[in-house]
């Protein structure tokens, strides 16, 4: 079975869990809020499409912040296939719950590596 995660989706993941890899931990505690937002994010998305109640996703350190972001970035993929994303975008922007959708993922994650990069 092919991976549901688009090519600059998956190359940009890529990117992103290497540049976590070489950060120094003191850099990578002060940078998880940046990927746990858009990890929590991705889950509410999830969630949504499924019809259930989004979940807290849990702490569990820097040291899985890129699992959790990987499981989620495919389950995210597969949830939203490319030809769905514009009617997602419209159905979660009209939704009532809290947080922004997930609806261009290469761009935030481009936005992370280079927040994780520059140390911004």
């Amino acid at each position: 079975m092919s991976s549901p995660v688009p090519r600059e989706v998956a190359d940009e993941l890529t990117r992103v869990v290497e540049r976590w890899h070489q950060l120094p931990l003191d850099h990578a505690l002060s940078r998880m809020p940046l990927v746990a937002d858009l990890v929590q994010r991705l889950a509410d998305d999830v969630a949504d499409s499924r019809s259930r109640a989004a979940m807290p996703v849990p702490d569990l350190g820097p040291a899985v912040l890129m699992d959790q972001l990987t499981v989620l970035v495919h389950d995210h993929s597969a949830a939203f296939p490319p030809a769905s994303r514009n009617g997602h975008a419209t159905r979660t922007a009209l939704a009532t719950r809290p947080g922004t959708p997930v609806t261009d993922l290469a761009s935030e994650l481009s936005d992370i590596r280079k927040g994780l990069a520059l140390g911004i």
